[in-house]
Order: C-alpha cells, then sequence, then structure tokens
C-alpha cells in the first residue's frame, strides 16, 4: 500500500470512528429522554426519520456525486450531518427533532457509501485491509461513544450535542484534507458526460432478486428486530432500570461482537450451513427479548444484552454468504443494492414499531409485552432459516424436466 493510499485510509478511519462515537454518545440518551417528554412512538418516530432520510439519500447520490464529486459529495454529507445534530441542542418539540433527524439521515447516506466507494477504488491486494479496518474502527467507535455517553447523562441537550457536532467538524476536516481531489468523476474530456437527475428512483430497478426475495425479506425482518434492541433498550431502561447508564448496554453488546465475532463465526460454519447459522443467530434474539421482558431488573438486562449480539454476530455474514452462494455473479452487484434497501426498510419499520409496542405494553400494564412479540418474531425467523437450510441441502432431482432452474433459485 502506497504512503497515500495509507494516508487516505488513516484519515477514513479516524473520521467514521469519530462519526460512531458520536452517534453513540447521544443516541441512547436522545431516545429516552424523548421517550420521557412524549412517549416511546414519538421517539421511534424521530429515530425513523433518520432512516427515511439514509433511503431519500440512495435516491439522490449518484446525481449529487456526479456533480460535486465523491469526496465532495462525503464533505458536504457530513457537514449537514454536524449541522443537524448541533441544531438538536438547541430545539424543542417532536416536529423540530424529526426534521433535524431526516437531514442527519441524508447526510449519513451521502458520506458512508462515499467512503465505501474511496474504499473499492484501492488496489484489489489492498482491499481487504483496507474494508477490515474500517470496519474494525465503525466497531471501536461504537463502543468508544457508548462508554463515553455515561458522561453526558445529567448534562444539558446542547452540551451533549456541541460536543457531538466538535466530534463531525474533526470527521469533516479528515475528509477535506485526506481524501484526495481527483475522486470526482472526470467528465471534462469530449463530450459532457450525461449526468442522472439529482433525484431518480432508478436504483429500485436492481432490486430482482426471483425466488431469493423470500430470504431478502427476511433479512429486513432481522433489520426490524435489530433497531427493536436499539430503540426499546433505552426506553425500558429508563422505565425500569434507572440505576444503570443508558449507554451501558451498547458497550456490553459492542466489546461482545468485538471479541467473539470471528471465533464463533468460524466454529460454526465448520459445522453448520448458513442458514442453519442465520437459524442460531435468530434463537440468541428469542432468549434475549425473553429475558428482557420476563425479568425488569439489571442483571436481566445484562445477560440479555451479552446474548443478543449474537444475532449480529450470526445472521449478518451468514447472510452475505448465503448472498454469493446463491445468487449468479452477473446479479451480485443487484443483490447487494438490494441488501441496504431491505436494511433501511427493515430499520424504518423497526423503530416505529419499537416505539409503538413500548407505549402498548405501558398503556396496557403488561410490562415486557414489547419484548415477546419481537421473540415471536424472532421464532418464526429461526423457523424460517432452517426450513431453507434443509431445502438447499436436499440434493437436486434427478429429472428437472417441469422445474428448472426457478425452482432451484427458490
Amino acid at each position: 500500500m502506497t504512503t497515500q493510499l495509507r494516508r487516505t485510509l488513516w484519515g477514513i478511519n479516524v473520521g467514521i470512528a469519530l462519526a460512531h462515537i458520536g452517534n453513540y454518545v447521544y443516541f441512547p440518551l436522545l431516545v429516552s429522554n424523548l421517550g420521557v417528554a412524549y412517549s416511546g412512538f414519538w421517539a421511534g418516530f424521530v429515530m425513523f426519520l433518520t432512516y427515511v432520510g439514509r433511503l431519500t439519500s440512495t435516491f439522490s447520490y449518484e446525481g449529487l456525486s456526479q456533480r460535486i464529486g465523491v469526496r465532495g459529495g462525503i464533505i458536504a454529507g457530513v457537514a449537514v450531518e454536524a449541522l443537524a445534530l448541533w441544531g438538536m441542542g438547541f430545539v424543542h418539540g417532536v416536529a423540530a427533532y424529526s426534521v433535524l433527524a431526516f437531514f442527519v439521515g441524508f447526510g449519513s447516506g451521502m458520506s458512508f457509501p462515499g467512503l465505501k466507494n474511496i474504499l473499492s477504488t484501492f488496489p484489489e491486494a489492498d482491499r481487504p485491509k483496507a474494508f477490515s479496518s474500517f470496519q474494525m474502527a465503525c466497531q471501536l467507535g461504537a463502543i468508544g461513544g457508548a462508554l463515553i455517553g455515561g458522561l453526558f447523562v445529567h448534562l444539558s441537550m446542547a452540551v451533549l450535542f456541541s460536543t457531538v457536532f466538535a466530534l463531525f467538524a474533526v470527521y469533516c476536516l479528515a475528509a477535506v484534507f485526506v481524501i484526495p481531489a481527483d475522486t470526482a468523476p472526470a467528465d471534462t474530456a469530449g463530450a459532457p458526460a450525461a449526468k442522472a437527475p439529482l433525484f431518480s428512483l432508478a436504483v429500485l430497478k436492481g432490486i430482482r432478486l426471483g425466488g431469493g426475495g423470500r430470504y431478502f425479506v427476511l433479512s429486513s425482518v432481522f433489520w426490524l428486530l435489530s433497531i427493536s434492541f436499539l430503540v426499546g433498550i433505552p426506553l425500558h431502561m429508563q422505565e425500569y432500570v434507572k440505576g444503570l447508564p443508558i449507554s451501558m448496554p451498547f458497550w456490553i453488546t459492542g466489546i461482545t461482537l468485538l471479541v467473539l465475532q470471528f471465533p464463533v463465526l468460524r466454529l460454526l460454519n465448520r459445522h453448520l450451513q448458513p442458514g442453519q447459522v442465520m437459524a442460531v443467530g435468530f434463537a440468541a434474539m428469542t432468549a434475549a427479548y425473553l429475558l428482557f421482558g420476563a425479568g425488569r431488573s439489571a442483571v436481566w438486562v445484562i445477560l440479555g444484552c451479552f446474548v443478543v449480539v449474537f444475532g449480529d454476530i450470526l445472521f449478518t455474514p451468514s447472510f452475505d454468504l448465503w448472498v454469493a452462494k446463491q445468487m449468479p455473479r452477473e446479479n451480485l452487484s443487484r443483490a447487494m443494492g438490494s441488501m441496504h434497501f431491505f436494511r433501511s426498510f427493515g430499520n424504518m419499520v423497526g423503530t416505529l414499531a419499537a416505539g409503538a409496542l413500548y407505549d402498548l405494553a405501558r398503556t396496557t400494564g403488561l410490562p415486557g409485552l414489547n419484548w415477546y412479540v419481537v421473540a415471536v418474531i424472532a421464532v418464526g425467523c429461526a423457523l424460517f432459516s432452517l426450513a431453507g437450510a434443509r431445502r438447499t441441502a436436499e440434493p437436486a432431482p434427478v429429472e428437472p424436466a417441469r422445474e428448472p432452474a426457478a425452482a432451484q433459485a427458490a
């Protein structure tokens, strides 16, 4: 790896780590504060708007990147996100938070894929190191933010979001000084290239999955379950476990994932098919949600946090492996785009559902009802994954005359 590439990678990793620190400093505190001031639904709704912003940016990314370049798109996205976060410290009311949350998501949806775009231009031999260090920086930033977040519990929102703004400002400066300016598309030679519109739904044309669509829907449900924990646990702790820092579950899950991700996944992949590994991940999420629902105390929450992370440890890489194995090579790029779409959709629905289910549990006087509902969904996903693994393991029929490739793709 050349000196210039090392410098670029270092700046990208520092920047994305700072962004994750900032996100995990404010996220649990904002959700819990909104839950107390308004309701679980409105807390979920504000976070829902961030994912609406992210999904909306996917329809604008190509057009904006063609006009201001990949580097310019990253800088602009970080700046928009930073300013929106800073504004959250000085506004009041769900409406104002919701508008700013949309722009937080929109800015993130511009900068994050831009960083991935930069890393994909690295020489092929350097890409594995670049992407692995990028993911490590994300995870370390999340853990650091969760640990630091406890220091802001009794401080004002203005101080909290001003600190987050400062972190994103450094992130923006890192993008300005270390990402090469020549990453903008060159369209000055010869006739100017036709530019994509600033907003286009053409990206949806890539979502053509054939018989594998049911598994992409499964991934969307997984992200619904995952975000249910992220939104639900701060609300749960604010109500039932006030003695622990709100950010504690996030550093428990972050450290557990960092330590166990590779050894656990490697062990299970030696003995199980991807569908079976995904089923184990869903089973772990089921157990964790039952723990949260049945035991509303610090011990139960801590145990649940250690268990719930196995969903992320096992499902996400196993689903990647399934896609790589089942999808034809010529459809892989479309499949990757579809993965992002279904993830964003699951996150959007999950944020609303988590807040609404929390409110339902409180109004009905049935503590833990919200966790029991998502536990039932996780059980269904585990059974579906096992059934899919059995179908994949079955040998192909000897005479496939009446059921050709379409049945196999299913």
